[in-house]
């Protein structure tokens, strides 16, 4: 597994009974996770202390209850800072295990010695994007919410990147890489990170299981004749790491050789020691 361990000013500071107990930066949410099946004491001080609490309901979906938790705050990574406000169906803004594919792919930009061209696909607020960016990447960021690429260009310029070489684009990103294969453009590296299910802004609707795999295929040509890294992140129960790396041994591995991994991410937990499985990743790089 590979394990975003290196945040200091977030963890998982326990889990129980469906619910994970987390610290983001000065404040304590409590919000549900499907894989914690397990139902074991909760002794760890900060359920009692907490100032954010999701609610999931029986009927699908949920709300928030709040105790002195600010409308905004901000949390650091490295050298990147991230606005952070909870919203709808549990999220804030950052998926903190990611930070294991932001420190894989930015070590492979800075040791490449040339320009590199990123291309970041169903880009939410922009973890990845501002990694590769720091990392001395030129950087495509494309998501179909407006409101979400908005907030990533805030990220941007809280992280000292307002300036860097990100072009933001409000757009469906199936139509985009259309687009840019006609247009011949190519990409040094591609990261994405699609939905189980979502709507691009003209309604357009995205399935992963009935779309991943041809998404794959066509992005696949928009990598360079020397690329440098494919990433695949999933949050979807069935698409396992063996899975992920089928597609990418298939797609790209038999082009361009190189190497493919793929496994389960996930985030130390404080209180048991052990660790929380976060979703999957495939990866691959040409050696």
């Amino acid at each position: 597994m590979w394990i975003a361990d290196c945040w200091k000013d977030y963890e998982v500071l326990d889990t129980s009974a469906g619910e994970k107990l987390e610290r983001w930066g000065d404040y304590i949410l409590v919000r549900p996770d499907p894989q914690v099946i397990w139902n074991t004491p909760r002794l760890h001080k900060g359920w009692r202390q907490k100032n954010g609490h999701y609610h999931r309901s029986a009927k699908g979906g949920g709300e928030w209850e709040f105790f002195r938790l600010p409308d905004e705050w901000s949390i650091h990574y490295r050298e990147l800072t991230f606005h952070l406000k909870p919203f709808s169906f549990k999220h804030t803004g950052l998926f903190p295990e990611q930070a294991v594919n932001w420190d894989w792919f930015s070590e492979l930009i800075r040791n490449a010695g040339r320009p590199v061209k990123v291309l970041n696909l169903f880009a939410y607020t922009g973890g990845a994007t501002l990694s590769a960016a720091a990392a001395g990447a030129s950087v495509t960021h494309v998501d179909a919410s407006k409101g979400m690429v908005g907030w990533a260009k805030e990220n941007a310029a809280a992280s000292g990147l307002g300036d860097a070489p990100i072009r933001w684009l409000v757009d469906d990103c199936t139509k985009f890489v259309e687009r840019e294969l006609r247009r011949g453009n190519t990409y040094d590296g591609i990261i994405m990170d699609p939905p189980s299910y979502g709507r691009g802004p003209k309604g357009e609707i995205w399935k992963i299981e009935e779309s991943l795999w041809t998404f794959v295929e066509l992005t696949a040509g928009l990598l360079s004749k020397d690329p440098l890294f494919f990433l695949i992140n999933s949050y979807t129960t069935g698409l396992q790491p063996a899975v992920l790396s089928y597609m990418i041994n298939t797609s790209i591995n038999k082009k361009y050789g190189g190497t493919t991994q793929a496994d389960e991410i996930g985030l130390p937990v404080t209180q048991s020691g052990l660790v929380l499985p976060c979703g999957a990743s495939g990866r691959w790089h040409k050696k």
